[in-house]
């Protein structure tokens, strides 16, 4: 028996200057809690890789993670992000959740600049 499809949302993200890394750091906490208890997320996680800070969410389906994306604090993440930071973003449906160790050669070669 296959596994069911879910979402993978990946994101690296770079901060632009020293000084934005405590609103970089308030935003992208608060972008956390609300994933991790967002309706449809299956699980999220960050970490920093070669100095970009990556985040690997899983969703029971694309729609649960727009639903996320265009509210509350990833929402208002949404709308510093040009000032403070530069990345990618890559999002996909499968059956298989990358491992961490794919995620970096994944993000490189198949983000989209945001």
């Amino acid at each position: 028996m296959s596994q069911p499809e879910v979402y993978v949302s990946i994101t690296g993200l770079q901060v632009r200057r020293v000084w934005h890394i405590p609103a970089f750091w308030t935003h992208a906490i608060r972008a956390m809690v609300q994933a991790r208890g967002a309706p449809g997320n299956i699980s999220a996680q960050a970490r920093r890789i070669d100095g970009v800070h990556h985040t690997l969410t899983v969703w029971t389906d694309r729609k649960a993670m727009l639903g996320y994306l265009r509210t509350g604090p990833h929402r208002d993440a949404i709308r510093l992000f040009p000032r403070i930071a530069t990345g990618k973003v890559l999002g996909f449906c499968t059956q298989e959740v990358p491992d961490w160790a794919d995620v970096p050669a994944l993000w490189a070669a198949h983000g989209r600049e945001v």
